[in-house]
């Protein structure tokens, strides 16, 4: 079944508008021209046909795509990743193509008009479409299964919020859901709600969330040490404010700096969610007159320094592995929503957030229940908290609760892995 008319009509008015703000945000002319020429064509010559072919929106969705995308690569297929974000791309890019040059390509995933998608599936051909999480595009899904491709929606999450507003348009949401092969699911809750909007729950299954089998990269804890020696940062008090949005990382370095002006051991480490906020908080942290270094300008933490902006892309999880606590933020601001906690907590940092976490809320909910995380309400309170697990080694009970909540949650990688083998060899 072919997306409604007034779908198509409005795909076609926004068109002028999106290659605009592609164009306003481009930082040079190659840069520019790639990312029209992924998403528009004609695409350039493809490394490989025949791949499989994940789509992960944005970093998390990446992030969460890696273990299964290792394991295919590392099995012989080669992988094509679509992306919507410049950072979901940057991010994929950074973890598979320098080790695999032949067997990976990551591009951004063409505008959802319908000769797009046609074009795109005949350069590329793939063999199997694994949508990651909780994206999904009218033209896209309709076209992939009028080329009889097999698409899957995996580690699928659908929260309350989400439901209600897909549920307005079920006469467009519904017949995506049935174009799809299945949809495995993070949680029994979210089963409930896509059978609700009418997906058939003979073609789902509850794999739990692959984010829980969550590793860190091989080399992030001696690359951690080696930084950690040559910056002399063995007795220091290291916190992270990560994956921030406005105005989270003026509202808790406002709130920190008597702590940081008070023991010189403390440093908070910053890292903005999105690049192009790197320089509105550079004057943030300017403006509360802090000893602070940059990371792009590839400046050390040295014995004065109190806040650090790690203004680089894809170096949080080293981040995370130098400090004892960390605050995860878009759970703060509002409307908020939230980022993945695993990656903490796979590192064994104490790990706190915001009451606006409701992306990420039956993950937060079970480490909730087993007092394995830190909720609280406002800036003052997270700076507060923040000081005290870095200054209090009795964050190891917070430390080992989670431990256990993320062992005991395990095992959905496997059970995905299964489930797309089933489909490849059909």
């Amino acid at each position: 079944m072919q997306p409604p008319f007034w779908y198509q009509l409005i795909l076609s008015l926004l068109k002028p508008i999106y290659r605009y703000r592609i164009r306003q945000r481009a930082t040079n002319d190659t840069e520019l021209q790639a990312e029209l020429t992924q998403r528009f064509g004609p695409f350039i010559a493809a490394k490989n046909q025949h791949s499989i072919w994940f789509h992960a929106v944005s970093v998390g969705e990446t992030n969460a795509a890696q273990p299964l995308i290792q394991h295919y690569l590392n099995q012989g297929h080669s992988v094509l990743v679509t992306n919507t974000t410049k950072t979901g791309q940057a991010r994929a890019k950074a973890l598979f193509e320098k080790n695999y040059p032949t067997q990976f390509e990551a591009v951004f995933l063409p505008v959802d008009q319908k000769k797009n998608v046609v074009r795109f599936l005949k350069h590329y051909q793939p063999r199997i479409l694994l949508l990651m999480e909780t994206e999904l595009w009218p033209n896209l899904l309709a076209t992939v299964k009028a080329f009889d491709i097999p698409q899957l929606l995996i580690n699928a999450r659908l929260s309350e919020k989400s439901a209600k507003g897909y549920a307005r348009f079920k006469s467009l949401i519904q017949p995506m859901l049935n174009q799809l092969n299945w949809i495995a699911v993070q949680d029994q809750a979210a089963f409930e709600r896509f059978a609700i909007l009418g997906k058939s729950t003979d073609e789902m299954n509850v794999t739990g969330n692959i984010k829980f089998d969550i590793q860190p990269p091989h080399d992030v804890e001696s690359h951690a040490e080696q930084l950690i020696d040559a910056w002399q940062l063995q007795q220091r008090k290291i916190m992270v404010l990560a994956s921030t949005h406005a105005p989270e990382e003026r509202d808790i370095l406002t709130a920190l700096k008597p702590y940081l002006m008070a023991d010189p051991q403390l440093i908070c480490i910053v890292v903005p969610r999105h690049p192009e906020r790197f320089a509105s908080v550079l004057h943030d942290i300017q403006d509360l007159n802090l000893p602070f270094a940059q990371r792009s300008l590839k400046q050390p933490i040295d014995a004065t320094t109190q806040v650090y902006l790690a203004d680089s892309m894809g170096e949080l999880w080293l981040w995370y592995a130098i400090a004892q606590a960390a605050f995860v933020g878009g759970s703060l601001n509002t409307p908020g929503g939230g980022h993945n906690i695993l990656e903490p907590i796979a590192l064994r940092v104490a790990t706190v957030l915001g009451t606006n976490y409701f992306n990420f809320q039956t993950i937060v909910d079970e480490f909730k229940q087993h007092n394995a995380i830190a909720i609280l309400p406002d800036a003052a309170s997270v700076a507060k908290q923040l000081v005290h697990l870095c200054q209090d080694k009795s964050r190891q009970s917070l430390v080992q609760h989670a431990q256990r909540v993320l062992n005991q949650n395990q095992g959905a990688l496997k059970l995905h892995i299964q489930l797309i083998d089933q489909f490849l060899i059909q």
